[in-house]
């Protein structure tokens, strides 16, 4: 994967490590200027828009869309969703690992928290109704604290934070991703049992020995069951080659 694409200083509106899985639906905003509001609405009126701009975005989510929110850090009056617009994204989205990301505020967690299988990252909790915005990109780039997403991109956010994968690296990071939960497996099998040291299972490139057991482990061992599939050529290549770019450890 890229560098600058996860943000971890984010709050969630659940804490019980649901997670959130989507397709990218991005917005940008910032601080309300009186010629800018009226060019872009009339845009937006152009286009058959209407409401608030927070309400833009909602109201055109698809299924499995997740939005992600630039809204400058605002949180006092930069409310982006409450129990409304919750109740409308997840009736939009359709999507049972949905939610949001908004680098700004929510107001209304209570009645947010009741709607069903959605999962909102924010920057802050206030009471006031959102005002003086304006919307700035409708998917185009944006940032999120030191996070940048493109529309499209798949959302994976889990209890350390958020993860924007760009479309086209998704197989990829989810194999990558597969083959390091079982050598997380693997490796502290063989810790606990003397077996190797940190020093050897955190670096990224295993000798044939370890990829040997590795193997033995993802077939005998049931926690593997579901790993038994991976590809683990270029692994082999490498132990036995050498890799050019294994300057460091896996940490």
């Amino acid at each position: 994967g890229y560098e600058s694409q996860f943000e971890g200083r984010l709050q969630t509106l659940h804490t019980d490590g649901r997670k959130l899985i989507g397709r990218a639906v991005t917005a940008t905003y910032c601080p309300y200027r009186p010629d800018l509001d009226a060019f872009t609405k009339a845009l937006g009126a152009s286009e058959g828009r209407s409401g608030t701009y927070n309400q833009w975005v909602i109201d055109n989510l698809m299924e499995y869309d997740v939005p992600v929110i630039d809204m400058y850090d605002k949180i006092y009056k930069g409310t982006f969703l409450g129990g409304n617009l919750t109740t409308a994204l997840k009736n939009k989205t359709k999507n049972e690992n949905g939610g949001a990301v908004i680098w700004g505020g929510i107001r209304d967690t209570e009645q947010m928290q009741k709607v069903e299988h959605t999962q909102v990252y924010f920057r802050g909790i206030d009471p006031t109704p959102i005002r003086d915005f304006i919307m700035t990109g409708y998917n185009t780039t944006t940032r999120i604290g030191n996070a940048v997403c493109l529309p499209g991109d798949v959302v994976f956010g889990a209890g350390g934070g958020v993860l924007f994968i760009p479309s086209h690296l998704v197989e990829e990071v989810v194999g990558g991703a597969a083959k390091t939960q079982v050598k997380d497996l693997f490796g502290f099998e063989m810790i606990s049992q003397n077996k190797f040291t940190t020093a050897q299972i955190d670096k990224n490139t295993w000798t044939k020995e370890m990829l040997d057991l590795l193997m033995e482990f993802i077939e005998t061992d049931d926690r593997a069951e579901a790993y038994r599939g991976l590809d683990w050529s270029q692994e082999y290549d490498f132990a036995i080659n050498g890799d050019p770019n294994d300057t460091q450890s896996a940490l």
